[in-house]
């Protein structure tokens, strides 16, 4: 890979997903919890939720033809190519709050999302 390749969390790129460094660093944790080195990050668009698109992140051993891959810090990131156009741009974060623990995915694409924040269309 190129440097322009590598994920950072300087600001959206246009060409995919952005995972910051503080999600990469959690997903880092919980892949190494899990003793698995062979594992991505799958992100994907599915039908569904009260806006129409849900989120999916999921840990997978699987390549499917077409996918997208992107590491940052150490870390994997798949999208599917159905999903890659609805995920153009998003950028992947990981919060610890009192409020709040999570991921959660800033999607520029994202016209309207429900009170979830789960779903979008």
């Amino acid at each position: 890979m190129t440097a322009t390749d590598q994920g950072t969390s300087a600001g959206p790129a246009l060409d995919g997903i952005i995972l910051t460094d503080g999600a990469a660093g959690k997903v880092k944790a919980l892949l190494d919890g899990e003793g698995r080195d062979d594992l991505s990050l799958r992100v994907a668009v599915q039908p569904g939720g009260c806006s129409g698109l849900r989120y999916q992140l999921f840990f997978d051993e699987r390549s499917l033809d077409g996918d997208i891959v992107k590491e940052f810090g150490g870390v994997n990131v798949v999208t599917d190519r159905m999903s890659a156009p609805y995920l153009m741009g998003a950028t992947i974060d990981f919060v610890d709050t009192i409020e709040k623990q999570g991921f959660t995915i800033d999607n520029p694409n994202a016209t309207g999302s429900c009170a979830c924040g789960d779903s979008f269309h």
